[in-house]
Protein backbone atom coordinates (compact mmCIF):
# COMPACT_ATOMS: atom_id res chain seq x y z
CA UNK A 1 0.00 0.00 0.00
CA UNK A 2 0.61 3.82 -0.13
CA UNK A 3 0.86 5.12 3.11
CA UNK A 4 1.27 8.59 4.54
CA UNK A 5 1.77 9.32 7.82
CA UNK A 6 0.80 13.02 9.09
CA UNK A 7 1.71 14.68 11.42
CA UNK A 8 2.78 18.70 12.07
CA UNK A 9 6.16 18.05 12.09
CA UNK A 10 8.32 15.73 11.68
CA UNK A 11 12.35 14.67 11.37
CA UNK A 12 12.81 16.16 15.30
CA UNK A 13 13.93 14.45 18.12
CA UNK A 14 10.38 15.04 19.68
CA UNK A 15 8.61 11.79 20.70
CA UNK A 16 6.09 11.67 17.88
CA UNK A 17 8.91 12.19 15.52
CA UNK A 18 10.75 9.65 16.88
CA UNK A 19 8.04 6.91 16.63
CA UNK A 20 7.36 7.87 13.35
CA UNK A 21 10.71 6.89 12.18
CA UNK A 22 10.46 3.10 13.54
CA UNK A 23 6.54 2.93 12.18
CA UNK A 24 8.31 3.97 8.69
CA UNK A 25 10.84 1.58 8.79
CA UNK A 26 8.99 -1.60 9.91
CA UNK A 27 6.05 -0.66 7.05
CA UNK A 28 8.86 -0.24 4.82
CA UNK A 29 10.21 -3.84 6.02
CA UNK A 30 6.63 -5.12 5.21
CA UNK A 31 6.38 -3.64 1.48
CA UNK A 32 4.24 -0.67 1.79
CA UNK A 33 5.32 2.45 0.65
CA UNK A 34 5.47 5.45 3.02
CA UNK A 35 4.91 9.03 2.16
CA UNK A 36 5.48 11.03 5.01
CA UNK A 37 3.95 14.46 5.28
CA UNK A 38 3.63 17.35 7.71
CA UNK A 39 4.68 21.36 8.26
CA UNK A 40 7.70 20.88 9.13
CA UNK A 41 10.00 18.06 8.40
CA UNK A 42 13.13 19.04 10.02
CA UNK A 43 15.68 16.28 8.56
CA UNK A 44 12.84 13.66 7.43
CA UNK A 45 12.44 13.34 3.30
CA UNK A 46 8.50 13.78 2.23
CA UNK A 47 5.61 16.33 1.77
CA UNK A 48 5.74 19.38 3.15
CA UNK A 49 2.44 21.09 3.74
CA UNK A 50 2.82 24.68 4.80
CA UNK A 51 -1.32 24.82 6.24
CA UNK A 52 0.01 21.46 8.52
CA UNK A 53 2.59 23.59 10.45
CA UNK A 54 1.52 24.52 14.16
CA UNK A 55 3.68 26.81 14.93
CA UNK A 56 2.49 29.08 12.16
CA UNK A 57 0.99 32.16 13.33
CA UNK A 58 -2.59 31.25 12.22
CA UNK A 59 -2.23 27.93 13.74
CA UNK A 60 -1.17 29.38 16.98
CA UNK A 61 -3.80 32.32 17.16
CA UNK A 62 -6.44 29.47 16.40
CA UNK A 63 -5.06 26.81 19.06
CA UNK A 64 -4.90 29.79 22.20
CA UNK A 65 -8.25 31.07 21.42
CA UNK A 66 -9.83 27.91 21.43
CA UNK A 67 -7.98 26.44 24.63
CA UNK A 68 -6.78 29.48 26.39
CA UNK A 69 -8.87 32.65 26.01
CA UNK A 70 -10.98 34.33 22.86
CA UNK A 71 -9.41 37.23 23.03
CA UNK A 72 -8.10 37.65 19.11
CA UNK A 73 -11.67 37.85 17.84
CA UNK A 74 -14.58 39.91 18.60
CA UNK A 75 -17.45 37.42 18.90
CA UNK A 76 -17.25 33.30 18.64
CA UNK A 77 -18.77 33.78 14.90
CA UNK A 78 -15.67 35.37 13.98
CA UNK A 79 -13.47 32.92 15.78
CA UNK A 80 -15.14 30.11 13.64
CA UNK A 81 -15.22 31.86 10.55
CA UNK A 82 -11.02 31.70 10.67
CA UNK A 83 -10.75 28.64 11.59
CA UNK A 84 -12.89 27.17 8.67
CA UNK A 85 -10.75 29.14 6.40
CA UNK A 86 -7.78 27.93 7.52
CA UNK A 87 -9.50 24.23 7.50
CA UNK A 88 -10.41 25.26 4.35
CA UNK A 89 -6.94 26.14 2.88
CA UNK A 90 -5.83 22.73 4.65
CA UNK A 91 -7.82 20.80 3.41
CA UNK A 92 -6.76 21.57 -0.38
CA UNK A 93 -3.62 20.92 0.50
CA UNK A 94 -4.57 17.70 2.15
CA UNK A 95 -6.47 16.75 -1.02
CA UNK A 96 -3.38 17.38 -3.65
CA UNK A 97 -1.03 15.33 -1.54
CA UNK A 98 -3.89 11.99 -1.17
CA UNK A 99 -4.38 12.48 -5.33
CA UNK A 100 -0.30 13.04 -6.07
CA UNK A 101 1.13 10.08 -3.88
CA UNK A 102 -2.48 7.63 -4.50
CA UNK A 103 -2.60 6.80 -0.66
CA UNK A 104 -4.68 4.00 -0.05
CA UNK A 105 -4.23 4.14 4.10
CA UNK A 106 -3.66 7.06 6.49
CA UNK A 107 -2.11 7.32 9.92
CA UNK A 108 -2.47 10.71 11.46
CA UNK A 109 -0.36 11.66 14.29
CA UNK A 110 -2.19 13.54 17.14
CA UNK A 111 -3.91 16.19 14.83
CA UNK A 112 -7.55 14.80 16.07
CA UNK A 113 -5.87 14.71 19.80
CA UNK A 114 -3.57 17.03 21.01
CA UNK A 115 -4.86 19.70 18.32
CA UNK A 116 -2.26 22.14 18.38
CA UNK A 117 -3.23 22.96 14.81
CA UNK A 118 -6.90 23.00 15.28
CA UNK A 119 -8.17 23.85 12.01
CA UNK A 120 -6.62 20.59 10.41
CA UNK A 121 -8.10 18.40 12.57
CA UNK A 122 -11.37 19.90 10.40
CA UNK A 123 -10.08 19.32 6.97
CA UNK A 124 -8.39 15.60 7.65
CA UNK A 125 -11.77 14.23 9.02
CA UNK A 126 -13.66 16.15 6.14
CA UNK A 127 -11.08 13.97 3.41
CA UNK A 128 -10.92 11.08 5.11
CA UNK A 129 -14.78 11.22 5.08
CA UNK A 130 -15.60 12.37 1.57
CA UNK A 131 -13.04 10.11 0.08
CA UNK A 132 -13.54 7.00 1.68
CA UNK A 133 -9.80 6.95 2.70
CA UNK A 134 -9.19 3.53 5.58
CA UNK A 135 -7.64 5.79 8.53
CA UNK A 136 -5.95 4.82 11.49
CA UNK A 137 -5.48 7.71 13.87
CA UNK A 138 -2.48 7.07 15.90
CA UNK A 139 -3.16 9.57 19.49
CA UNK A 140 0.20 10.05 21.67
CA UNK A 141 -1.86 12.83 23.55
CA UNK A 142 -5.13 14.48 24.09
CA UNK A 143 -6.15 18.04 24.62
CA UNK A 144 -7.61 17.47 27.92
CA UNK A 145 -4.74 15.56 28.99
CA UNK A 146 -3.25 18.75 29.51
CA UNK A 147 -5.67 20.20 32.34
CA UNK A 148 -3.58 17.72 34.38
CA UNK A 149 -0.78 19.85 33.52
CA UNK A 150 -0.07 23.29 35.73
CA UNK A 151 -1.05 25.48 32.41
CA UNK A 152 -4.52 23.25 32.02
CA UNK A 153 -6.79 24.06 28.82
CA UNK A 154 -10.47 25.22 29.01
CA UNK A 155 -12.76 25.10 25.62
CA UNK A 156 -13.28 28.95 25.47
CA UNK A 157 -16.37 29.29 23.83
CA UNK A 158 -19.38 27.34 21.45
CA UNK A 159 -17.50 26.81 18.06
CA UNK A 160 -14.50 25.15 20.29
CA UNK A 161 -17.32 23.01 21.84
CA UNK A 162 -18.34 21.79 18.81
CA UNK A 163 -14.70 21.35 17.34
CA UNK A 164 -14.02 19.20 20.40
CA UNK A 165 -17.19 17.37 19.90
CA UNK A 166 -17.46 17.17 16.36
CA UNK A 167 -13.75 16.50 15.41
CA UNK A 168 -11.08 15.58 18.82
CA UNK A 169 -11.29 13.08 17.51
CA UNK A 170 -14.12 12.24 15.23
CA UNK A 171 -16.50 9.40 15.05
CA UNK A 172 -16.54 8.01 11.45
CA UNK A 173 -16.70 4.40 10.20
CA UNK A 174 -13.58 4.74 8.38
CA UNK A 175 -11.11 5.20 11.22
CA UNK A 176 -9.91 3.04 13.59
CA UNK A 177 -7.73 4.53 16.91
CA UNK A 178 -4.68 3.92 18.77
CA UNK A 179 -3.68 5.37 21.76
CA UNK A 180 -0.40 4.66 23.66
CA UNK A 181 -1.61 3.87 26.99
CA UNK A 182 -4.34 2.25 29.09
CA UNK A 183 -5.52 5.58 30.74
CA UNK A 184 -6.40 7.18 27.73
CA UNK A 185 -7.93 4.27 26.21
CA UNK A 186 -10.31 4.89 29.19
CA UNK A 187 -11.09 8.10 28.75
CA UNK A 188 -11.52 8.09 25.42
CA UNK A 189 -14.10 5.14 25.86
CA UNK A 190 -15.80 7.70 28.72
CA UNK A 191 -15.62 11.01 26.97
CA UNK A 192 -16.33 10.25 23.66
CA UNK A 193 -17.40 6.60 23.47
CA UNK A 194 -14.75 5.08 21.29
CA UNK A 195 -12.97 2.65 21.47
CA UNK A 196 -9.12 1.96 20.47
CA UNK A 197 -6.23 -0.23 20.65
CA UNK A 198 -3.14 0.49 22.75
CA UNK A 199 0.15 0.73 21.23
CA UNK A 200 3.22 1.77 23.86
CA UNK A 201 6.12 2.89 22.08
CA UNK A 202 8.94 1.11 21.24
CA UNK A 203 12.42 1.32 20.53
CA UNK A 204 14.83 -1.12 18.00
CA UNK A 205 16.61 -2.90 20.94
CA UNK A 206 18.75 -5.16 18.04
CA UNK A 207 20.29 -2.30 16.64
CA UNK A 208 24.22 -1.82 17.47
CA UNK A 209 25.07 -0.03 20.81
CA UNK A 210 25.65 4.02 20.48
CA UNK A 211 29.55 4.49 20.76
CA UNK A 212 32.24 6.92 20.50
CA UNK A 213 33.67 7.46 17.23
CA UNK A 214 35.32 9.97 14.93
CA UNK A 215 32.04 12.32 14.52
CA UNK A 216 31.42 12.32 18.43
CA UNK A 217 34.31 12.14 20.49
CA UNK A 218 34.57 15.41 20.76
CA UNK A 219 31.06 16.05 21.96
CA UNK A 220 32.10 16.39 25.37
CA UNK A 221 34.85 19.26 25.11
CA UNK A 222 32.40 20.80 22.30
CA UNK A 223 29.83 21.54 25.08
CA UNK A 224 31.97 22.32 27.88
CA UNK A 225 32.17 19.31 30.01
CA UNK A 226 35.66 17.44 31.23
CA UNK A 227 36.08 13.77 30.81
CA UNK A 228 35.98 13.08 34.76
CA UNK A 229 32.73 15.34 34.88
CA UNK A 230 29.65 13.67 35.62
CA UNK A 231 27.17 14.00 32.84
CA UNK A 232 23.14 13.65 34.16
CA UNK A 233 21.42 13.64 30.22
CA UNK A 234 18.46 15.58 30.64
CA UNK A 235 17.48 14.80 26.49
CA UNK A 236 13.91 15.46 26.62
CA UNK A 237 11.73 18.66 25.33
CA UNK A 238 12.06 21.54 27.49
CA UNK A 239 8.43 22.29 27.97
CA UNK A 240 6.96 22.90 31.76
CA UNK A 241 5.08 19.03 31.74
CA UNK A 242 8.85 17.32 31.63
CA UNK A 243 9.06 18.86 35.11
CA UNK A 244 13.41 19.33 34.86
CA UNK A 245 13.25 21.61 38.00
CA UNK A 246 13.11 18.09 39.78
CA UNK A 247 16.43 17.12 37.39
CA UNK A 248 17.89 20.61 38.93
CA UNK A 249 16.89 19.60 42.42
CA UNK A 250 18.37 16.14 41.80
CA UNK A 251 21.97 17.25 40.54
CA UNK A 252 22.44 19.69 43.68
CA UNK A 253 21.58 17.02 46.18
CA UNK A 254 24.15 15.01 44.17
CA UNK A 255 26.68 17.76 44.39
CA UNK A 256 26.57 17.81 48.19
CA UNK A 257 27.92 14.32 48.01
CA UNK A 258 30.90 15.45 45.50
CA UNK A 259 33.43 13.90 48.59
CA UNK A 260 31.44 10.60 48.58
CA UNK A 261 31.96 10.66 44.42
CA UNK A 262 35.97 11.41 45.09
CA UNK A 263 36.48 8.77 47.81
CA UNK A 264 34.53 6.25 45.78
CA UNK A 265 35.50 7.19 42.17
CA UNK A 266 33.47 6.67 39.28
CA UNK A 267 32.11 3.09 37.98
CA UNK A 268 34.28 2.83 34.65
CA UNK A 269 37.65 3.63 36.50
CA UNK A 270 37.20 7.16 35.89
CA UNK A 271 38.73 9.46 38.83
CA UNK A 272 36.57 12.14 39.92
CA UNK A 273 38.67 14.91 41.95
CA UNK A 274 37.50 17.94 43.79
CA UNK A 275 37.98 19.94 40.70
CA UNK A 276 35.52 18.15 38.83
CA UNK A 277 31.96 18.46 38.10
CA UNK A 278 28.30 17.05 37.77
CA UNK A 279 26.55 18.70 34.93
CA UNK A 280 22.96 18.88 33.81
CA UNK A 281 23.16 18.90 30.14
CA UNK A 282 20.00 19.63 28.74
CA UNK A 283 19.61 18.08 25.11
CA UNK A 284 16.09 19.39 24.02
CA UNK A 285 13.88 21.80 22.10
CA UNK A 286 12.22 24.79 23.88
CA UNK A 287 10.43 25.85 20.83
CA UNK A 288 7.08 23.85 22.02
CA UNK A 289 6.99 25.80 25.36
CA UNK A 290 3.46 27.21 25.93
CA UNK A 291 4.39 29.47 28.51
CA UNK A 292 7.22 31.33 26.62
CA UNK A 293 9.03 31.79 29.88
CA UNK A 294 9.97 27.93 31.27
CA UNK A 295 13.68 28.22 30.49
CA UNK A 296 14.29 31.83 31.86
CA UNK A 297 12.76 29.77 34.99
CA UNK A 298 14.82 27.10 35.07
CA UNK A 299 17.57 29.52 34.69
CA UNK A 300 16.81 31.22 37.60
CA UNK A 301 17.14 28.10 39.76
CA UNK A 302 19.49 26.68 38.26
CA UNK A 303 21.63 29.95 39.17
CA UNK A 304 20.16 30.26 42.70
CA UNK A 305 21.25 26.05 43.49
CA UNK A 306 24.83 26.76 42.10
CA UNK A 307 23.81 23.77 39.28
CA UNK A 308 26.51 23.65 36.71
CA UNK A 309 23.79 23.15 33.27
CA UNK A 310 24.25 23.84 29.88
CA UNK A 311 21.61 24.24 27.02
CA UNK A 312 22.52 22.63 24.58
CA UNK A 313 19.13 22.27 22.17
CA UNK A 314 20.85 24.40 19.25
CA UNK A 315 23.95 21.56 18.59
CA UNK A 316 21.52 18.61 18.84
CA UNK A 317 19.13 16.91 15.96
CA UNK A 318 16.94 14.16 14.91
CA UNK A 319 20.47 13.00 12.82
CA UNK A 320 23.73 14.35 12.56
CA UNK A 321 24.20 17.26 10.03
CA UNK A 322 25.75 20.43 9.93
CA UNK A 323 24.46 24.04 10.60
CA UNK A 324 25.36 27.04 9.29
CA UNK A 325 28.68 24.81 9.04
CA UNK A 326 28.55 24.28 12.33
CA UNK A 327 28.95 19.87 13.35
CA UNK A 328 25.38 19.49 14.85
CA UNK A 329 25.00 16.05 16.91
CA UNK A 330 22.26 13.33 16.67
CA UNK A 331 20.29 12.59 19.46
CA UNK A 332 21.68 9.47 19.90
CA UNK A 333 25.15 11.02 20.24
CA UNK A 334 24.74 12.59 23.85
CA UNK A 335 23.37 9.54 25.50
CA UNK A 336 27.30 7.64 24.63
CA UNK A 337 28.86 10.23 26.78
CA UNK A 338 26.05 10.57 29.59
CA UNK A 339 26.94 9.10 33.44
CA UNK A 340 22.54 9.03 34.28
CA UNK A 341 19.85 10.47 32.90
CA UNK A 342 16.95 12.40 34.65
CA UNK A 343 13.46 12.07 33.41
CA UNK A 344 11.12 13.99 35.54
CA UNK A 345 8.25 14.39 33.73
CA UNK A 346 4.86 14.86 34.97
CA UNK A 347 3.02 13.70 32.30
CA UNK A 348 3.65 11.83 29.44
CA UNK A 349 1.53 9.73 27.11
CA UNK A 350 4.30 7.20 27.29
CA UNK A 351 7.66 8.35 27.27
CA UNK A 352 10.48 7.68 24.31
CA UNK A 353 13.18 9.05 26.83
CA UNK A 354 12.43 6.41 28.91
CA UNK A 355 13.13 3.53 26.28
CA UNK A 356 16.11 5.24 25.25
CA UNK A 357 17.66 5.55 28.40
CA UNK A 358 17.05 1.58 28.87
CA UNK A 359 18.72 1.21 25.12
CA UNK A 360 21.70 2.98 26.09
CA UNK A 361 22.08 1.19 29.08
CA UNK A 362 22.28 4.06 31.71
CA UNK A 363 20.42 4.35 34.79
CA UNK A 364 17.33 6.52 35.27
CA UNK A 365 15.89 9.03 37.63
CA UNK A 366 11.95 9.81 37.47
CA UNK A 367 8.93 10.92 38.52
CA UNK A 368 5.93 8.52 38.70
CA UNK A 369 4.27 10.33 36.27
CA UNK A 370 0.14 8.35 36.39
CA UNK A 371 1.22 6.39 32.64
CA UNK A 372 4.60 4.99 34.69
CA UNK A 373 2.33 3.80 37.38
CA UNK A 374 -0.74 2.39 35.44
CA UNK A 375 1.02 0.64 32.53
CA UNK A 376 5.45 0.48 32.68
CA UNK A 377 6.29 0.02 36.55
CA UNK A 378 4.43 -3.45 36.38
CA UNK A 379 7.07 -4.87 33.95
CA UNK A 380 9.27 -4.53 36.55
CA UNK A 381 11.85 -1.62 36.01
CA UNK A 382 15.17 -0.80 38.54
CA UNK A 383 14.39 3.30 38.71
CA UNK A 384 15.65 5.76 41.06
CA UNK A 385 12.24 7.63 41.70
CA UNK A 386 10.79 10.89 43.30
CA UNK A 387 7.53 9.48 44.03
CA UNK A 388 4.61 9.86 42.71
CA UNK A 389 3.74 13.12 44.42
CA UNK A 390 4.11 16.63 44.08
CA UNK A 391 4.27 18.87 47.59
CA UNK A 392 3.33 21.98 45.77
CA UNK A 393 5.20 24.85 43.69
CA UNK A 394 7.59 27.47 44.13
CA UNK A 395 6.59 31.31 43.77
CA UNK A 396 8.37 30.99 39.78
CA UNK A 397 5.24 27.96 39.89
CA UNK A 398 7.99 25.33 39.38
CA UNK A 399 7.29 21.88 40.37
CA UNK A 400 8.33 20.84 43.99
CA UNK A 401 8.63 17.21 45.79
CA UNK A 402 9.77 16.85 49.37
CA UNK A 403 13.26 17.18 49.60
CA UNK A 404 13.60 14.32 51.72
CA UNK A 405 12.68 12.08 48.49
CA UNK A 406 15.26 14.51 46.19
CA UNK A 407 17.71 13.32 49.01
CA UNK A 408 16.57 9.99 48.94
CA UNK A 409 16.89 9.80 45.50
CA UNK A 410 20.46 11.14 45.45
CA UNK A 411 21.79 8.19 47.90
CA UNK A 412 20.02 6.01 45.68
CA UNK A 413 22.08 7.13 42.50
CA UNK A 414 25.03 6.96 44.42
CA UNK A 415 26.11 3.36 44.36
CA UNK A 416 24.80 3.70 40.01
CA UNK A 417 27.33 6.36 39.56
CA UNK A 418 30.22 4.62 41.85
CA UNK A 419 29.73 0.28 41.94
CA UNK A 420 30.39 -0.89 38.55
CA UNK A 421 28.68 -4.13 39.35
CA UNK A 422 25.62 -2.63 41.08
CA UNK A 423 25.08 -0.40 37.94
CA UNK A 424 25.32 -3.17 35.35
CA UNK A 425 23.15 -5.31 37.00
CA UNK A 426 20.58 -2.81 36.98
CA UNK A 427 21.02 -1.62 33.18
CA UNK A 428 20.97 -5.22 31.99
CA UNK A 429 17.78 -6.02 34.05
CA UNK A 430 16.35 -3.04 32.71
CA UNK A 431 17.55 -3.41 28.94
CA UNK A 432 16.04 -7.12 28.92
CA UNK A 433 12.86 -6.16 29.93
CA UNK A 434 12.64 -3.55 27.43
CA UNK A 435 13.63 -5.74 24.85
CA UNK A 436 11.06 -8.04 26.14
CA UNK A 437 7.95 -6.45 25.87
CA UNK A 438 9.08 -2.74 23.49
CA UNK A 439 10.90 -3.91 20.82
CA UNK A 440 10.33 -3.36 17.13
CA UNK A 441 9.50 -6.88 16.85
CA UNK A 442 6.69 -6.52 19.03
CA UNK A 443 5.71 -3.83 16.85
CA UNK A 444 5.42 -6.03 13.94
CA UNK A 445 3.35 -7.76 15.58
CA UNK A 446 1.14 -4.95 16.33
CA UNK A 447 0.85 -3.76 12.85
CA UNK A 448 -0.25 -6.88 11.17
CA UNK A 449 -3.02 -6.90 13.70
CA UNK A 450 -3.94 -3.47 13.17
CA UNK A 451 -4.04 -3.81 9.09
CA UNK A 452 -5.50 -6.82 9.42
Amino acid sequence: MNIGILHYQLGGTDGVSLEVEKWAHVLAEMGHTVHLVAGDLGHATGTRLESLYHHSLIAEKLYRNTFDGLTDYPTPAAFRDELYRAADAAETELRQFIAAKHIDLLLPQNVWSVAMNPAVAIALARVVHDLGIPTIAHHHDFYWERGRQPRGVSLTCAPALELADKFLPPRDSHIRHMVINSLAQNDLRERKGIESTVVPNIFDFDAPPWTVDDYNRDFRQRIGVGENDVLILQATRIVPRKGIELAIDFVAALNARRAELVARGLFNGRKFSADDRIVLVLAGDARDDPTGDYVSRLRKKIARLGVDARFIGEMVAGDRTLRGGEKIYSLWDTYVFADFVTYPSLWEGWGNQLLEALRAKLPIMLFEYPVFQADIAPRGFEVVSLGDKLAGRDEHGLALVEPAVVENAAERALPLLTDASARQAVVEHNFSLGKQFYSMAALRKIIRNLLG
